[in-house]
């Protein structure tokens, strides 16, 4: 009913406080009444009797009526009270503040009947004569051993009333003084044991939020300052424990944040509780999306989903290579089973072979790709050599020509080696650049104007858009140069006659860097979206690249170069439809500056 504790406290002792001081003001009412009627009661029976002695003698005599009316005035007068005077029959002789003859007999009245039967009588009624409440009180008047007749005083009630009111003010007035006091004392001593329990509601409060840096000391020796002091001792171990797991769980957490390998933890259901980044990176799904889903809508992999279950059904860990897509992500995953506080759980841990794979692909690839350029060049000496052996020694204009179809070969593989070399001391940043401030026009223009005869043969044309006020970049005109000269190559190499080459240059921003972005576009062959991924590749060429001459190293080194000057390179392509290359380098806020 009440929320409060300090109401709780307060709230019955108010009630208790007003029903006892309700309650005593009755009864002290009640007994101040019942003590001045009686003593009242007393008094008028004396009066009666006092006055019955003296009118004894002129009622036995039998004296008229008019005989009474002055004692009865003068008797009301000394006692301050009516005064009746009753003959046996019930006949009023006399009366102090009536008339006597238009008064009803009295013999019925109760009082009258009493004193006549006991010798005394009282009541307590309402006087129609009078008009208000008034107190009886009669006595036999007895001469010569007989009744000779009834003496009656009579007083109102209405003084009594009065003085009972006048009482009952005083004692319900100190009653609300004293109740008001004890409420007062009742709300304080409530407030008193409320407050500490409040304090300790809110210390509480802040705790479950958070907030470590409480303290509460006890303000008193009783049964709260005990409480509170073993409140404030538990909330320092539970800071404590609350500190340290805390730190713990940072420290766990930044692990499972910056882990190269997935982790998951799902319970005996197969409803995740726990992932990290990388195993949501790994599942193509967050944090959010994953906590309190299945395992199985989370994986989405059914090698994965079949693991789990094994693991689960036969309560030890498996281990499984598991590839996710046709040529997506291969992962070793490992799922263990464990029990955590009395409840068993399985933890994934999911390891990306991904680039483990692709370098193995990658080394299989060259390989195979540098056997298949070794093998033409060392067949063709080969068969010249046998050839030279067997029948030209003797024809010195054949063997002549051999020779020189030996020597093209033995170039051909002598820039291979070359090549392969130089991608190497790229690679592994042996190769030092000259970087300097240079127009965008000096790192273009030599390589096309070099290119442009063979492009005419080829029937093909080549337009350059370069603005003038492009910013200077970063290179090494020379190394750069090479990349123009392999990505025009390419273009007039792939390009049927009549078909078309573009160079252009422009300027972008990006991750609040400048850089220039270099372009190649051509109207050829057009490269297949297969094979646009790995045109970069050493040794990789596609189909129609494979019936031209080319080591097929030029991308690869074209792409090292360009990284080795902060940049990128990349392609875009429509197979019959023509190729774009790009590639981007740093832009520098200087300006040439010519001798005078």
């Amino acid at each position: 009913m009440f929320r409060h504790l300090r109401w709780r406290i307060a709230v019955p002792y108010v009630i208790l406080i007003l029903i006892v001081a309700g309650a005593l003001t009755a009864y002290v009412s009640n007994a101040v009444r019942s003590n001045h009627l009686a003593d009242l009661e007393s008094r008028l029976l004396d009066s009666a009797r006092l006055l019955g002695d003296a009118l004894a003698s002129p009622l036995a005599r039998g004296e008229s009526a008019d005989f009474f009316d002055a004692p009865a005035r003068h008797y009301a007068g000394l006692l301050s009270a009516r005064v009746t005077i009753i003959a046996l029959d019930g006949t009023v002789l006399a009366d102090s503040q009536e008339d006597r003859t238009r008064m009803d007999n009295h013999l019925d009245r109760p009082e009258v009947q009493r004193a006549l039967a006991a010798g005394q009588g009282t009541a307590i009624r309402y006087s129609q004569t009078a008009g208000y409440d008034m107190m009886y009180a009669a006595a036999a008047v007895r001469a010569g051993g007989e009744t000779v007749g009834v003496a009656r005083v009579a007083l109102s009630l209405s003084a009594i009333e009065t003085q009972i009111a006048r009482l009952r003010e005083g004692v319900l007035f100190a009653g609300l003084v004293a109740a008001l006091v004890a409420i007062a004392l009742a709300l304080f001593i409530a407030e008193r044991m409320a407050g500490p329990v409040r304090e300790l509601t809110q210390v509480a409060g802040r705790l479950a939020q958070g907030d470590l840096s409480v303290h509460l000391l006890p303000a008193t020796r009783d049964e709260i300052g005990a409480l509170t002091a073993a409140f404030g001792e538990m909330a320092d171990q539970l800071r404590e424990k609350i500190t340290a797991l805390t730190e713990e769980r940072s420290r766990l957490a930044a692990v499972l944040r910056h882990m190269a390998d997935g982790v998951l933890i799902t319970d005996a259901n197969g409803i995740v509780r726990l992932i990290n980044p990388a195993a949501g990176r790994l599942l193509n799904t967050t944090e959010e999306q994953a906590i309190g889903r299945s395992f199985a809508q989370v994986a989405r992999v059914y090698p994965l989903i079949d693991l789990w279950r094994r693991c689960r059904e036969r309560g030890e860990a498996h281990s499984e290579l598991i590839e996710m897509e046709r040529n997506g992500p291969a992962l070793q995953a490992i799922i263990t089973p464990f029990q955590e506080a009395g409840r068993p759980g399985l933890l994934v841990i999911l390891q990306d072979l991904t680039l483990v794979r692709r370098l193995e692909t990658t080394r299989r690839d060259f390989v195979s790709n540098i056997s298949h350029e070794l093998r033409t060049p060392l067949a063709a000496l080969k068969a010249l050599t046998e050839t030279l052996r067997d029948s030209a020694l003797e024809d010195p204009p054949a063997a002549r020509h051999f020779l020189d179809r030996m020597d093209a070969e033995l170039d051909a593989l002598t820039q291979m080696v070359q090549e392969l070399l130089e991608l190497s001391r790229i690679e592994s940043r042996q190769a030092p650049l000259q970087l300097a401030p240079t127009p965008v026009s000096e790192i273009i223009m030599p390589a096309v104007e070099r290119l442009r005869p063979q492009a005419e043969r080829a029937g093909l044309s080549i337009t350059v858009d370069a603005p003038a006020d492009l910013p200077l970049v970063l290179a090494d005109a020379q190394r750069i140069g090479q990349v123009m000269t392999n990505l025009l190559h390419n273009a007039i190499k792939f390009t049927p006659p009549g078909g078309r080459l573009a160079v252009s240059a422009g300027q972008q921003q990006e991750a609040g860097k400048s850089f220039v972005v270099i372009a190649v576009s051509d109207t050829g062959v057009g490269i297949a979206a297969t094979d646009l991924p790995r045109i970069f590749e050493r040794f990789y060429k596609a189909d129609r690249a494979r019936s031209g001459s080319g080591t097929g190293l030029g991308l690869a080194i074209a792409k090292h170069l360009v990284q080795a000057h902060g940049g990128a390179i990349w392609a875009e392509s429509v197979e019959g439809r023509g190729s774009t290359f790009r590639f981007t380098l740093p832009a520098v806020n200087a300006t040439l500056t010519t001798p005078a």
